[in-house]
């Protein structure tokens, strides 16, 4: 299903994305303990195909936390940190110096998950009240089989989805160290076009 979306209504989206950001960015900083910064994010539409390559690209090299989004919208958040992030967090938010060749331990598990927790149902929460819809976040997880494969299938069953892809880039703060967390917001084609149905009935489109 081939869906178009128009330079005014990409910038609608980001703006209702960016107040959840907003949000997330003030609730992340009390972990963080400074300064945190969400960037503008990203809109794309891609072939199936293209964001499974994508992940799976990260799976090499990332810890991958994951959240889906659901009720009347569904989707997804990926939330990809590398040895390097997983590194500078544990001695930003835990005090911890740890080898980034080391397996994850508990607590930092614990950690990526809640990082994931507060910046997906921040953004859950916004959408939810300016879209006027009935969605919740379910609780993230560190999915250890394939994340890849698991959304081939998904893309498989729904041959017609073609996802709207958001990336965003989180970054934070601490003294001299700064520290970015790549995100990827997606959802499927029927969410994303009761998105449009949503925006497009907003009186100011037609202004």
């Amino acid at each position: 299903m081939e869906l178009q979306v128009n330079e005014l209504e990409r910038d609608i989206i980001k703006e209702i994305l960016n107040i959840g950001l907003a949000r997330a960015a003030d609730s992340f900083a009390a972990i963080a303990k400074d300064r945190v910064l969400l960037k503008v994010p990203d809109l794309q539409l891609m072939e199936a195909n293209e964001l499974i390559e994508i992940v799976r690209a990260y799976e090499k090299t990332h810890t991958i936390i994951q959240s889906d989004i659901k009720g009347e919208l569904n989707g997804s958040t990926l939330m990809l940190f590398s040895e390097l992030h997983i590194e500078q967090l544990s001695a930003v938010c835990l005090g911890m110096k740890v080898d980034p060749k080391d397996p994850l331990t508990e607590m930092q598990e614990s950690l990526l998950l809640e990082i994931s927790n507060i910046i997906t149902g921040a953004l859950v929460t916004q959408l939810a009240n300016i879209l006027k819809a009935n969605i919740y976040g379910s609780p993230p997880v560190a999915p250890k089989n394939d994340i890849a494969e698991s959304l081939k299938n998904i893309f498989t069953e729904h041959p017609l989805f073609q996802p709207l892809v958001f990336t965003v880039i989180t970054q934070f703060t601490n003294n001299t160290q700064m520290v970015e967390l790549p995100l990827l917001l997606f959802f499927d084609t029927t969410t994303f076009i009761k998105i449009l149905e949503i925006i497009r009935s907003y009186n100011f489109l037609a202004k």
